[in-house]
This record gives structure tokens, sequence and C-alpha cells, in this order.
């Protein structure tokens, strides 16, 4: 509950937006297959078949070629469960072939149209792991960020969980990202109290200003926390490699969707 109340957030619902009826979260889970030595990437997605929903799992080559496709029996209201999902694939995919999960991402869906992919994963930070939630529009623009997990310093690297500085990286196009910098500068006053949420404090900026602000910070590199360089530069190289990395396997798993006409409710 918790993991879905940060996604609706992300996608600016909450309780006082209230998410609409038509919205849909429909998750994607990634497998490496490995038959007879040869490794393979598996996609579980969701098609619509006659009006109902299911579930397909495309195989395709390391290098995103479709090698073949099966029809699963999985409900597709139980899909978030591990066995459920284990036992489908335990029935299309006979020994010797062996599988085991990668990660997954979900689309948001309102009515047919593709909102943003919602995108769970972690990254070496300066003390340990952490474990954030992305949310990118269809052109991997940056619509989102929230901290599920962190253990830096408090008062130090701890400060990735504040608004002024996860929400630099939000509004960064994908050409951005790719090249994303860390600098050591003062955060400018003005930006930090845009970053900080000035949308809810009326009548500091005018709309106006609030769309100047952020067309002048639109391509800015990150602003460094002070006193925590490192946990920044951590912050940002995960970043830039998730998104990376998604648009690269998502560009090859979409290639496969349209050349087999897959019938995937997303396009």
């Amino acid at each position: 509950m918790d993991i879905q109340n940060t996604m609706l957030a992300l996608l600016g619902y909450s309780g006082s937006h209230a998410a609409p009826p038509d919205l849909k979260l429909l998750p994607v889970y990634r497998y490496i297959v490995d038959q007879k030595g040869t490794q393979y990437l598996g996609y579980m997605v969701p098609v619509e078949v006659s009006g109902k929903s299911a579930y397909k799992f495309l195989l395709m080559d390391l290098a995103g070629k479709f090698k073949d496709s099966f029809d699963l029996s999985i409900n597709p209201g139980d899909v978030n469960e591990i066995s459920v999902r284990q036992t489908a694939l335990e029935r299309v995919l006979e020994p010797p072939s062996t599988f085991v999960y990668a990660d997954s991402f979900i689309v948001a869906m309102r009515g047919k149209k593709s909102l943003a992919y919602l995108i769970p994963g972690e990254f070496p930070g300066y003390k340990t792991f952490i474990r954030v939630m992305l949310a990118l529009d269809p052109s991997y623009t940056i619509k989102g960020l929230d901290i599920l997990e962190q253990e830096e310093d408090p008062g130090l690297g701890g400060e990735i969980v504040e608004n002024y500085f996860k929400h630099q990286f939000i509004g960064k196009p994908f050409n951005k990202i790719k090249g994303l910098k860390v600098i050591k500068k003062p955060l400018p006053k003005k930006y930090r109290q845009y970053l900080e949420g000035t949308k809810g404090k009326r009548g500091m900026f005018t709309r106006q200003q609030i769309e100047q602000i952020r067309k002048k910070y639109e391509d800015a590199d990150i602003y460094a926390l002070t006193g925590a360089t490192i946990t920044s530069r951590d912050f940002t190289r995960g970043i830039k490699s998730m998104v990376k990395k998604f648009a690269y396997r998502t560009k090859r798993l979409d290639k496969v969707i349209t050349g087999h006409n897959i019938p995937v409710p997303f396009s």
C-alpha cells in the first residue's frame, strides 16, 4: 500500500486529488532465461485479447532479437504474486530451461493513453544502498522521484530526502540526464524556494515566475549537498544509470512488441 501511494503521488494524485477511476497501473516483469547455456531476456507483459486482459511472455536474445512468445495461464489480478508468476513460467519454460527474476516496471495509463513509467530501483550510496522510485514520461523525462530507503549521514548525505535536492531531477529531459553532472556551488535562493514546494505557498511566486524558474534550471546540473558531495555524485550517478538502462531496454522491447503485433494495451 505504501508503494502504491508513492506511485500515485509521483503521478500527482493524493488525498485531496484522488486518482481517476480509469487510471491503471500495469506491471511488466523482466527475467533472465537460460536455455542450455544460452541466455535470453524474457518479459512478462500485459495484453488485451478479445477484450480480455491477459499476460504473455516474450523471449528475445541479448541483442534484442525476438525468439518466441508464450501465452501465460495467469490471472492479471494475481500477477504481483511471486509464486503465481513462477508457476506460470514453469508451465511454458520446460527443463532444462531455467529463469531468474531481474526487475520490473509499471506502466501508468489513463484510458488508452500512457502517462508514465514507474520504475523502482536501487544503487550504491556513500554508506549503503539507496532505494528509489522514479516516474518517467513516455519520452523518458523525469516526472517524479521519491526515496524509499536510505542510510546516509543525517544532516549531510541524508539530505537527499529533502525536496531542495531530489526535486532538482524533476523535469530533466533524457538528453540532459545522459550527461548530468554535480556542481559544487551554492543553490540559488529562488531556485531552492521553488524546489521546496512553492506551488503550495500561495503568493510566493506568480505562475509566470514559476515557469521562468523552471525553464531557467531545466538544463542545469545538480547542485551538490553541502558537505556531502560524494553522496550527491553517487545519487546522481545512480539516477542516470537507472534512466539510461531503462530507456535502452524499453526501446528494444517496444521494437519487438511493434514488429510482432503483440496486443499490449500501452504504446
